[in-house]
């Protein structure tokens, strides 16, 4: 089976080579990826049970969640793509001190986020629109996950820097972990004592009834134990990168390794805010619309990540494969990567589409009892379906442009077209469609992205506008 370490040796790589090597990285990133969105799936499973409310209140805070973790993710990608440059360009000493440097940082920025969440904890129920009865749940479930995004952004540095070196069996194999321990924490936290019976055995089990507030400390107990074990391969075990008996440098944040991390991060974390603002306007849109639709709407989001969620695996293999191609100046191989992995995202997810099609009305009946969210969700669901294809083609492309540090454009083409396609036509067809015409604008959206995406990512400018600072960029034929 084909290695990373031949394109950082020049060696040639063959079609069947790249298709091996970017099944070995994308098959456990898929893996990981499921298993984060399957501790959503969890919780918003187990909270399900415990009657509408409930189920609205974590609906509610989901956009605005995702912002957080989202801009948390994105600042550590300006120092997990440095690392794949400077790996692939060989440049160990280097790349050690980059993650060095973004350890410090990233600790310091989440805290800053983690006081910032803290602060508008209470008051962002009201600001989103929700009903008296949701807000304080909703805000105790924001709150307790917000106090541990510094925990979260060294679990997502440690984790984006282990895939930038090609190591994607670890990562994957940790969030597995993570996944079975948000199960149980929040099997004994969310439920209150009760008797359990088995044919003629009973069994009492205890538990500390806390509800939605189990939920949010069972993930986040699950996620503090992740980002320990992630860290400690990372600076211990992984060979190319380890920190352990490599000798010092130092912690502190230099001016050019930030500057570069800017300019990777920058783009993409301000894309991902306005993103989610977008995200949040959609729950605004949503939520005169009642409970059912609150809560149809989010547990409908939640399961459809179980579809797309291969697609941003597939999308960390290709940040992988393109930015160490990039590192090694093979930019040939960066394009055929790109090709070749949105490829096979297309594929994949359009099968996960009409799987989720045929099996709407199951995953909806698995995370709630109420009928009328069940069958609302598994409608929006199949609507959804639709769009899958294109939508692989927006995350895949994405993955390889931000391999090579190609974050501005891409970013503006993200919240350019949720901006202007999504929110306006939701904001149109909601008030006579309900919550379907909100799920016809997010599909109509995400075939637009997908197609604008190919189209830059055929016309080859992204490579020679990346690589043109590069001495030998002039060499390559770029020409699909």
């Amino acid at each position: 089976m084909a290695d990373i370490s031949l394109i950082r040796d020049g060696k040639p790589l063959g079609f069947r080579q790249q298709l091996s090597l970017t099944a070995k990285l994308a098959l456990p990133a898929i893996l990981a990826q499921l298993s984060t969105i399957l501790m959503q799936y969890i919780d918003a499973s187990m909270v399900g049970r415990l009657g509408a409310d409930q189920s609205a209140s974590v609906g509610l805070m989901n956009s605005s969640l995702w912002l957080f973790w989202g801009v948390c993710s994105n600042i550590t990608m300006g120092f997990s793509v440095q690392v794949a440059h400077r790996l692939g360009a060989k440049e160990h000493k280097e790349a050690r001190d980059v993650l060095r440097q973004g350890i410090t940082t990233c600790l310091i920025i989440g805290s800053i986020i983690t006081a910032t969440g803290m602060a508008i904890a209470f008051p962002l129920p009201e600001w989103l629109g929700a009903t008296p009865e949701i807000r304080h749940g909703a805000s105790v479930y924001f709150l307790i996950f917000v106090a541990a995004l510094p925990a979260l952004i060294l679990n997502y540095l440690a984790g984006g820097m282990l895939r930038c070196a090609g190591n994607m069996k670890i990562p994957a194999l940790f969030n597995v972990g993570m996944c079975v321990l948000d199960v149980v924490f929040n099997f004994f936290l969310i439920f209150p004592t009760r008797e359990l019976a088995i044919g003629a055995m009973s069994f009492v089990l205890p538990g500390a009834g806390l509800g939605i507030a189990g939920a949010a400390f069972g993930t986040v107990a699950a996620e503090c134990v992740c980002a320990g074990a992630m860290l400690y391969w990372l600076c211990c075990r992984q060979a190319d990168l380890k920190l352990a008996g490599a000798g010092k440098g130092s912690f502190r944040p230099t001016r050019p390794v930030l500057r570069r991390a800017a300019r990777i991060a920058v783009p993409m974390t301000l894309e991902h805010v306005v993103f989610c603002g977008a995200q949040i306007m959609i729950t605004v849109i949503v939520a005169p619309l009642g409970v059912v639709a609150i809560a149809a709407n989010a547990f409908a989001v939640t399961a459809e990540s179980l579809c797309y969620m291969p697609g941003f695996g597939i999308g960390e293999a290709a940040t992988t494969l393109c930015g160490q191609s990039y590192g090694a100046k093979r930019y040939d191989l960066v394009r055929r990567f790109a090709y070749l992995t949105v490829g096979l995202g297309v594929f994949v997810m359009t099968v996960m589409g009409l799987l989720m099609y045929a099996g709407a009305p199951l995953m909806m009946g698995i995370m709630t009892s109420v009928d009328a969210i069940r069958d609302l969700g598994a409608e929006v669901l199949r609507i959804e379906a639709w769009a899958e294809p294109m939508y692989a083609a927006s995350i895949v492309a994405y993955g390889a442009f931000v391999g090579i540090g190609d974050t501005m454009i891409p970013a503006v083409m993200n919240f350019g077209s949720i901006w202007l396609v999504r929110i306006p036509l939701a904001a149109i067809l909601a008030p006579t469609m309900g919550l379907r015409g909100v799920w016809i604008a997010m599909c109509a959206e995400l075939i637009f992205r997908g197609l604008i995406f190919l189209w830059r990512m055929a016309g080859g400018y992204w490579l020679r506008a990346a690589g043109s600072a590069k001495a030998n960029m002039q060499e390559v034929q770029l020409e699909p």
